[in-house]
Order: C-alpha cells, then structure tokens, then sequence
C-alpha cells in the first residue's frame, strides 16, 4: 500500500481537490475581478480608518489603496517593480537531494519546469508579497498524461483573502458561503519579511502609504499653483454709480479672461492686469515631492544612490549603497527560494514519487564572485608549498570540463618535443653518439659524471648559483616569521611574501635551462635512466 500523502501541517491531501480551480473570480460573489479606487479622495482619517480595519480582520481596503499606491505614484511603482524583477531575474539552481538516481531524476524534474519560459513571470507575481506583505498563488494541475505536472501559477488578487481571527496569519479564501482554508499543495502562500509581525502588517505599502498621502496632497498643491502661476492678477474697476448688474457683469468678464482670455464690459467700467513677483515658491512643492521619494527608495531599495543621482557622492558611496542593495536582494532571493521549496518542490515530488527523505531544493542567488587570477596564484603558492589540490576542484571553478579521450590536448608553450631515438635493426632505441653538452660550459661539464644528461647537468648549474638565485626571494622572510604568532599567521606571512618576492634572478635560470634543455633534445642528447 502506497504510503498516504501529507502536507506540512500533517493533513491528508485530496487529489480531488487539487484538479478543481478553488479560486476562480465571480462576478456576483465577494471575488470580483474589479476594483474599488481607495485612493480618491484619500485624507489622513479615511487612511488611518482602512489600516487598522486591515489587522481586525477585514483588509480589502488597504489592499485595494496600495495597488492604487502602485499605478499612482511612479516612483514606487518603479523601486518597488525593480526589486521585484532584479530578483527574478536572478540565476535559479537546483541543488540534488543526494548521489541516487532518484535523487538526480527528481531533481532534474525540478529543473525542467522552471526552465519555462513563464516561470520568471510568475515568480514577479509571487514577489508581489514584497509590497502587500503576502501574496497567494494557486497550482493549476495538469494530470492528463497520468502524471501530476503544474500548467500554470495563478495569481490570486490579494483582497479575495483574509487571516483567521484567532492568530493572524493562516490565510482564508473569502467565498459567499464563508471563508474557506487554502487547499494542501494547492498554494504557493508566500509571506515577505521586510519586518517582523503579522503578515498583513509585513509589507512595504503599510510604510508608504503615508508618504503616498502627504506627497498626494503636495502634488495637489503644485498643480494649483502651476495653474495660476504666469498669470497677472485681473483686477476689474467700476464708477461710483454702478448697479449690482453691472458689477455682477464685472466680476463674470474678469472670470472669464482666466479661461476664454476674452471679454466685454461697458465703457465705464475697466479690467487692470497686475503682475504678481511670485518666483521661486515652487520650489517648496519640488523639495518636499523629492524629499518623500527619498524616503521611499530607502524604505523599498536601502538606499538612494541608484534612484537620485543628484544626491550621489560618486563612485565610492555607488558602491556602498550597492552593498546594502545587494542584502536586500539575497534576504528576498532566500525568502522566495525556501517558499518554492516548500510550497512548490515537495508537493510536485509527493504526488508523482510519494513522500520522500530528502527533496531536491532550489535555489536563488548571484554565483560568488571569484577573482580567478587570485584564486589561481593562491593554489599554486599551496601546492609549491606542498599542499595538495584536485584537478576536479581547479576545473569546477575555471568552468573546464574533463577532456574527451579523442581530443586533441593544448600543452605549455615552454615544453619542450620528446627526443625522437634512433631504432637499431632489432627495432630497439640506440643511444646516439655522444655529444658535448649544449649551452653548458666545459668547466660545468667536467665534474658532472655520466649518465647525467643535459637537465641533470642544467639543475646542477643551477643548485651550485643558489645563493644568489634564491637569496632575493627570501630576502627578509626570517624577520618576518619570527614576529608569527601562530600557525596561521605565519601561513598568512608565507603567501604574502611569495606574491612580492623577488624571482627575476630565478626566472633568469630557469629560462637558460629551459632553452638548454630544448637545445639538448634538439641536438638528440640522451636522457639519463637515473630517477
């Protein structure tokens, strides 16, 4: 008997429930496709009023006012839509649950469906928490080739759901015969952490929609003034014996010259234009509009740097907010990735393979960046220390894959062509004849006893000039491991001094041995048989 399937919470799962939409839209019921317009008329009471209804149970209208807050004010729409794409534009791995080939299969099912072109978008959607501070997306499951496979993640509108009374935070689904539990491995529920709390009071648009109201009110001021700012005051002037009419036609003419910029009044009466001195004001309206967005880019982004240039330090400072962006970006990616993990990972392995022990896990994030030149200077200085590196460890991080048996080997460009030997007519290599060695003096050749070849006579040379080949390498590395205070420091101490000593003495000898040793077996000079 197959074992029975649970959720997280240790509920058994219905199958039949998973291939029903639970949350489709009604037009008659309390999940309406449209949406009432929260943010006009916003005023500080009406705001304070739908916040708090929002943690008492009811939090249609906040969730409507902060879609409102996305569409109106484009400066968060655009920080808010930023961290949400930079995020789900990060590279997506997934991690086998072990070396079994169940653990590879699984995993590999893993990564073909979020190789879907639509995966990337529906990972905006599930980022639509950053904001609201919760967000629910529901499974549609495909079972039509006998295999549980999900065709799409829906996006549910945030106002068709609200959390239980007694801890707030189990989402409900709002439905005309009351509110309904979401269905196990049926949703993807994902809570934002911007701040601890409740789910309802964790998102981004509870911070600024304060912001959104006072720069509404300042946007409403600017455009008054823009309206009447240029134009002269209109000041009309009647006689002493003027009627109500007339004054009445007076007043309509005046009025009229600010929309129609024409008018008539009788003789008697005459329309003076004074010029108003009122330049600079906007710029309060300016300042405070700048002020408010400032505060939003700290709140959505953690800094400033990247949305207003103006107020930048240049380069160094970049980098800084750079920084504090990118801890922003990992805490979400890491969010989002133990979601999927949950909510999307175990249910798709559970309903095709049955629960296992361990489940492949995605994840989301930048790959570290490495300065390979460094890297690669630091394991040479390790194994000319004596240290020991595998070739799989260089190849994984250099991105080199294991050369097929077929190909065709790339070799350094100092080494050297074997010596070709002559073959006698037995077929066996003869040595060839004797020769004086190349590139090496007579008084190095002599005490050098046979069989020792042309490298042998090469490292010699060089062993007899050590002193001064290798005492400016480790000129003042003594004094410098005698300050050590311990085992790692004097490690520390070695691979600063090897990246700064001076070889050129020994990068000499070494070319002169080389081009000996070239000229050697050019010349069919034999190798010794000594190890």
């Amino acid at each position: 008997m197959a074992p029975k399937i649970l959720d997280q919470y240790g509920n058994p799962i219905s199958t039949a429930a998973l291939k029903k939409e639970q949350a489709a839209p009604t037009m008659a019921g309390v999940r309406r496709p449209n949406t009432d317009h929260q943010a006009s008329g916003l005023t500080p009471g009406k705001l304070a009023r739908f916040l708090r209804s929002s943690v008492t149970g009811d939090p249609e209208a906040y969730l409507a006012l902060a879609e409102d807050m996305e569409e109106r004010d484009l400066h968060y729409a655009g920080v808010l839509g930023s961290r949400k794409l930079q995020v789900a534009g990060l590279e997506i791995s997934v991690e086998e649950a072990g070396e079994a080939p169940e653990d590879i299969e699984n995993a590999e099912m893993i990564r073909q469906f979020i190789k879907r072109d639509a995966f990337e978008t529906e990972l905006i959607d599930i980022l639509d928490a950053i904001g609201k501070g919760f967000s629910c997306t529901e499974i549609m499951w495909d079972t039509s080739e006998r295999q549980w496979e999900p065709s799409a993640l829906k996006w549910r509108d945030p106002r068709w759901f609200r959390f239980a009374d007694e801890d707030g935070e189990t989402p409900l689904l709002r439905d005309v015969s009351g509110d309904q539990p979401l269905a196990p491995f049926k949703w993807i529920f994902h809570q934002a952490k911007v701040k601890s709390g409740l789910p309802i009071r964790g998102g981004i648009a509870r911070a600024v929609c304060w912001t959104f109201l006072f720069k509404s009110f300042a946007g409403k001021d600017w455009a008054i003034f823009c309206e009447a700012y240029g134009q002269p005051l209109r000041l009309g002037k009647y006689g002493p014996g003027a009627s109500e009419e007339d004054k009445a036609i007076l007043l309509q003419a005046v009025a009229n010259i600010g929309v129609d910029y024409s008018a008539i009044v009788p003789a008697s009466m005459a329309v003076e234009f004074v010029k108003a001195d009122i330049s600079g004001s906007h710029e309060l309206y300016e300042k405070r509009s700048d002020w408010l967005d400032r505060q939003v880019s700290k709140l959505v982004l953690g800094q400033t740097g990247t949305t207003d240039m103006s107020g930048s330090s240049g380069y160094a400072q970049a980098k800084v907010h750079d920084g504090v962006k990118a801890d922003i970006e990992r805490s979400d990616a890491k969010q989002l990735a133990a979601t999927l993990n949950r909510d999307l990972v175990t249910p798709y392995i559970d309903l095709n393979k049955g629960p296992q022990k361990k489940y492949p896990r995605i994840k989301i994030g930048r790959p570290e960046a490495v300065d390979l030149d460094k890297w690669m200077g630091n394991v040479k200085t390790f194994v000319d220390m004596g240290g020991k590196v595998g070739q799989g460890v260089v190849r994984t991080k250099l991105g080199v894959a294991e050369p097929k048996a077929e190909e065709e080997l790339l070799v350094p460009s100092a080494r050297a062509p074997a010596p070709q030997l002559d073959t006698g007519d037995d077929g066996q290599p003869q040595p060839p004849e004797k020769k004086k060695p190349i590139g090496v003096s007579a008084q190095r050749a002599a005490p050098i006893a046979a069989p020792a070849d042309a490298i042998d006579r090469s490292i010699d040379s060089m062993i007899e000039d050590d002193g001064w080949t290798v005492a400016p390498m480790i000129e003042g590395l003594e004094e410098k491991l005698a300050k050590a205070t311990g085992l790692d420091d004097a490690r520390r101490i070695l691979a600063d001094h090897f990246r700064t000593m001076d070889v050129d003495a020994l990068a000499d000898k070494l070319a002169q041995a080389v081009f000996a040793s070239r000229l050697a077996g050019l010349g069919n000079d034999p190798l010794s048989d000594e190890a």
